[in-house]
């Protein structure tokens, strides 16, 4: 005999299949069709690059990799994250290598790498420079007056004089002197560039601490690295990028950004800009902060 339930709205058996699936998906939001992800949280726009997903190999190359379109969607659900992006011509990405590394100690010749060519790539802002040393290849970020041919030194010893370095050379912040432009910089040593990535951007080097050196970021915020920290000497090339004219529609369009509503506001200066004073000096260090989990609790039957 089927225990059921009765009451002003609703009247329900147990061991019916159908209504217990109705109610259970009412109640508890379950999602019955796979295209319709609901359920799932939505993600943080900063959390990750939603234009598009690029198909990483084991091994690091110098040969074009294919990408697909988010388009500001989510990969997993498909949800729109971002809303202001969307089409755009396809184009291969280049893998930047951003480790340079070079010998430590004091007698060790420093490693030297030959460009051998300027490309442009539609996934990155900047001009990129294929480099090789041996018979090894990979690209980098290129300086403003890099050309094919130069010769860039790469050493990670840090000598009681600072070194008088060229443009596109990577040293170590403590070996470089006061008011160096330095960009790729590493905010841990070891696990490659971190800060200043875009076309004409450039970071300074303010000062050194016993063994932090400080260093002004382009956004004016300043932070304390540690001096083994490899960097790159030199500005990033392409600094015109931000400076171009789109002129059409149809063009913003091919660069992957939707069309506005067009609808015209009113500008009221309410939110104008304020004067605040700077940020504080950041202090980074390897050290990991330990982070909340997260618990979800899950009511498992209806009774």
């Amino acid at each position: 005999m089927a225990v059921s339930f009765v009451t002003t709205s609703l009247r329900f058996s147990l061991f019916d299949p159908i209504k217990l699936k109705s109610i259970h998906s009412i109640c508890y939001n379950v999602v019955r069709h796979k295209w319709n992800f609901t359920h799932l949280e939505l993600p943080d726009p900063k959390s990750r690059n939603f234009r598009r997903e690029i198909e990483w190999p084991e091994k690091y190359t110098v040969k074009p990799l294919n990408n697909r379109h988010l388009a500001g969607r989510d990969p997993v659900s498909g949800r729109v994250v971002v809303k202001g992006l969307g089409g755009g011509i396809k184009q291969k990405y280049h893998w930047v290598d951003l480790k340079r590394f070079g010998p430590t100690g004091e007698n060790d010749t420093p490693r030297i790498d030959r460009v051998l060519e300027l490309i442009n790539c539609g996934c990155h802002t900047a001009k990129l420079a294929l480099v090789g040393c041996g018979k090894e290849m990979k690209y980098i970020i290129a300086t403003v007056n890099m050309k094919p041919g130069d010769l860039l030194t790469t050493s990670g010893y840090i000598p009681r004089i600072p070194v008088n370095p060229n443009e596109g050379d990577a040293y170590p912040l403590g070996a470089l002197s006061k008011g160096t432009k330095v960009h790729c910089i590493e905010k841990i040593a070891g696990q490659g560039a971190h800060f200043v990535f875009t076309a004409g951007s450039t970071a300074t080097i303010l000062r050194q601490v016993d063994d932090r050196v400080i260093v002004q970021l382009p956004s004016k915020l300043q932070v304390s690295l540690s001096k083994y920290c490899m960097a790159s000497v030199g500005q990033i090339s392409n600094a015109n990028h931000f400076k171009e004219h789109i002129g059409t529609p149809n063009r913003n369009r091919e660069l992957g950004n939707r069309p506005r509503s067009g609808l015209w506001q009113r500008k009221t200066g309410r939110f104008g800009r304020k004067i605040r004073p700077p940020p504080p000096l950041k202090l980074i260090d390897g050290k990991v902060t330990k982070k909340f989990e997260k618990v979800n609790l899950q009511l498992q039957g209806l009774f």
